[in-house]
């Protein structure tokens, strides 16, 4: 049997259950997957709140 483990979230080796990662290389990895995802986050929001300001203006348009 092996020791009780668990796997690292970007390569898949197994680690220790105290670690998060198996490596700085791998830690790194997932803070810059975390920033894009972040900022991808961001910009979808945005575009969608562009989007009903325009919606908002073309419907409001012809009351005033």
């Amino acid at each position: 049997m092996t020791d009780q483990h668990k796997h690292c979230p970007i390569c898949g080796k197994p680690i220790p259950l105290s670690e998060r990662f198996c490596s700085q290389t791998c830690e790194n990895l997932f803070a810059e997957r975390q920033k894009k995802a972040a900022k991808t986050r961001k910009m979808l929001y945005a575009v969608f709140i562009v989007f009903i300001l325009i919606w908002l203006f073309i419907v409001l348009k012809g009351k005033f």
